[in-house]
């Protein structure tokens, strides 16, 4: 059980919301692997969904079987997040994400994701008048700081702590980092001492059941949020609780078995989204599973081509027959082609000079212009 607020939760680990990915037809996936219970939207921009933009609605798009559901926000006006919330609250949805940890820019320039990691007085505001208005639980995600000169979010915990928010949800990178460099777990560890009666979820590079129960240990988070991971490995939650129950490690899920969870998806993305618009959106969608597959040059090279549903069910028979070249008479890849074991980047050596000069720079001049 997880309390959130007055939401109780059936596990402590979530799905992450990830701009472009996590949909209706992924989150469905998901829960129907098993292991999640609250999943969470792509981020929306709050102006867009008061004036019912047609491509924010279809973000916040929804079905009976994906329950509990948090809607992630992001904006910078306090009365246009609030209004946003109401409606969302008047929908049915669970629960309530800000979004304070994207580092895109087109987000960051509306004082919106990491930006309001630099301006606490004014996220206060914010955030107070959306726990004042809500009934449902308020909840926050972060990163570390806008950079490693500037990690402030331990102050932005105890802030958001001050205002009523129900958890937080804390990414152990920096808005200068992106997504590369390793994820600080030192980092989230302070994060959770700083707001000690606050339940604090870490994220960040979660790839294995294996890494979920080290955040877990190394920092002594109260949940795990799974994004990209969740991509590589849908099965990661399922494993993940596993682990965690048990002590023991389940291996990875079978090449037929991704290759169900993979139809599975294609079906939910053409029922939800249409046979020609599904299948053009599946495109990037497909290599995510491919990166387990092990050789599949073919397969990434004709999937991002795909338009109808024949064209999908060529290209996989298509697949399926040349892979076979690769795998031994029980279908099992040779040993030269298997792909070794994905490990987390706070579970590898200490970056060296060349990840760290991959960090995104921070720009110069006043917040407005970022």
């Amino acid at each position: 059980m997880f309390q959130m607020g007055t939401l109780a939760l059936r596990s402590n680990l979530f799905l992450s919301p990830l701009a472009g990915y996590t949909n209706l037809p992924f989150r469905l996936v998901i829960r129907e692997v098993g292991g999640v219970d609250l999943c969470t939207t792509d981020l929306v921009n709050a102006r867009s969904l008061i004036e019912r933009n047609p491509k924010a609605l279809k973000l916040i798009e929804t079905n009976d079987a994906d329950r509990p559901l948090a809607v992630q926000l992001f904006g910078a006006v306090p009365e246009e997040m609030r209004d946003a919330a109401l409606q969302l609250e008047a929908l049915g949805i669970s629960a309530i994400d800000i979004n304070m940890g994207c580092p895109v820019r087109k987000v960051v320039k509306t004082g919106g994701g990491s930006a309001m990691m630099t301006e606490l007085d004014k996220t206060h505001t914010l955030v107070r008048g959306m726990v004042d208005a809500l009934k449902i639980p308020l909840t926050a995600k972060m990163r570390l700081g806008w950079d490693d000169n500037n990690l402030t979010a331990p102050d932005l915990a105890r802030t958001l702590a001050d205002a009523g928010i129900a958890a937080i949800f804390v990414h152990g990178r920096t808005r200068a980092q992106g997504f590369e460099g390793t994820v600080n777990l030192e980092g989230i560890r302070k994060v959770i001492e700083a707001v000690p009666d606050l339940p604090v979820v870490g994220n960040g590079d979660v790839t294995t059941a294996e890494a979920a129960k080290h955040m877990f240990e190394a920092t002594g988070c109260a949940g795990v949020s799974i994004g990209r991971g969740a991509f590589y490995n849908p099965w990661i939650f399922k494993h993940t609780q596993h682990a965690i129950e048990t002590g023991e490690l389940l291996p990875e899920p079978t090449f037929d078995e991704r290759i169900r969870v993979l139809r599975r998806h294609y079906d939910l993305m053409v029922e939800v989204f249409g046979e020609n618009r599904g299948s053009v959106m599946f495109r990037k969608v497909a290599p995510w599973y491919a990166k387990r597959f092990g050789p599949a040059k073919p397969f990434n090279k004709a999937v991002v081509q795909i338009s109808t549903r024949e064209n999908f069910e060529t290209v996989l028979a298509d697949y399926l027959d040349w892979r076979e070249t690769f795998t031994d008479t029980d279908g099992q890849l040779l040993p030269q082609y298997q792909l070794p074991p994905m490990v987390a980047s706070f579970m590898n050596e200490p970056e060296t000079a060349v990840e760290k000069r991959k960090a995104i720079p921070v720009p110069k001049g006043p917040i407005e212009v970022w």
